[in-house]
């Protein structure tokens, strides 16, 4: 099984579900298209999901709306044309196995979203919670409505890129010349955990979270549930020390680690698929796991999103994590 993290060049909604759902019909992501501008990136959609709370744009970026405006029917909007052509996409080419949402977590929303007065959601207490319940309550009737469209098996990708940040306190302030004060793990992990848990409980399904970051809080996010934890292979280096067990420990207890292997933009050079591939192998081999692992306990996807990639590498991305996800279980038989 291979898949993608979400994001897609272009702006044509009907051309990049006919992609992925020709390409990856196992476990197909919902196309993201943020060079459609305002609503399209990871806030403005998933603020689009958010229940009895809106946004607008603000120079500074998304700020808490006293009421839906402009800016946040465009990414209501902007989520039901990909619903339309979802469903477009599949009446052609049939219904994938699995289809796979993506929003922003908890803590990455909460941490892009101004309150009124300029500081962050994820300062105030109440906000936070508010936040989090509206967006578990919209995410999971996105869910309801992907799993009609498609007539497939929907599960959740949260996507946390800010939480690493979180955790250290390095998100500045509004005046810029101080830092939001770093957020507990404990504190951390109990938010996302009952997210996790009510998603997980309502669609019977593996919660994934997505962190890119080089050094992702992976023993954090098992322990707040996560059934797989997305990650960037091909960019954490030497593996050692307390990374290397939170990663043996992620993969001995069952945790499926969705490996981040093929270049999300264009390669200078050509791409071969063993040097692709040898990230994984390594991994597998640093953390004492056989190459059966890889076969059983990964699947491999692109390194991030593929926003940034020409429409043809895109394409060859995608066709090569089905190709390396084809070698995991070759190697395993072997």
């Amino acid at each position: 099984m291979a898949t993608a993290v979400g994001s897609l060049p272009g702006t044509d909604p009907v051309e990049a579900a006919r992609t992925v759902v020709g390409e990856l019909p196992e476990l197909m992501p919902v196309p993201e298209l943020p060079a459609r501008g305002v609503g399209a990136d990871i806030l403005g959609r998933t603020a689009g999901l958010l229940v009895d709370l809106a946004v607008e744009v603000v120079p500074s970026g998304y700020r808490v709306a006293g009421s839906p405006g402009m800016d946040h029917r465009r990414a209501v909007d902007l989520l039901r044309w990909d619903l339309d052509a979802l469903e477009q996409a599949v009446t052609e080419a049939g219904s994938p196995k699995v289809v796979k949402v993506q929003a922003a977590g908890p803590w990455t929303l909460a941490a892009g979203v101004e309150l009124a007065r300029g500081h962050r959601v994820l300062t105030d207490h109440g906000a936070l919670r508010d936040f989090t319940e509206s967006l578990t309550e919209g995410l999971l009737g996105h869910v309801r409505q992907v799993a009609a469209r498609s007539g497939s098996r929907v599960l959740v990708q949260l996507d946390e890129p800010s939480l690493p940040a979180v955790l250290k306190g390095s998100l500045p302030t509004p005046s810029g010349y101080g830092n939001v004060a770093a957020v507990p793990e404990p504190d951390v992990q109990r938010l996302l955990g009952e997210m996790i848990d009510e998603i997980g409980s309502a669609t019977g399904e593996p919660v994934v979270v997505h962190c890119c970051a080089k050094r992702p809080p992976v023993e954090l996010l098992r322990r707040a549930g996560a059934g797989a934890i997305s990650l960037d292979a091909s960019g954490l280096g030497e593996v050692t020390g307390a990374f290397a067990d939170e990663l043996g420990e992620a993969w001995e207890e069952g945790t499926t680690l969705f490996l981040g292997l093929v270049p999300s933009v264009d390669p200078a050079g050509q791409a071969e698929l063993r040097d692709i591939a040898q990230p994984a192998f390594d991994l597998a081999t640093r953390l004492g796991f056989g190459k059966k692992t890889l076969a059983e306990r990964a699947v491999p996807t692109p390194t991030c999103g593929l926003a940034g990639a020409s429409p043809a590498w895109a394409r060859r991305a995608i066709s090569l994590t089905n190709d390396l996800a084809k070698l995991f279980a070759d190697e395993a038989e072997s």
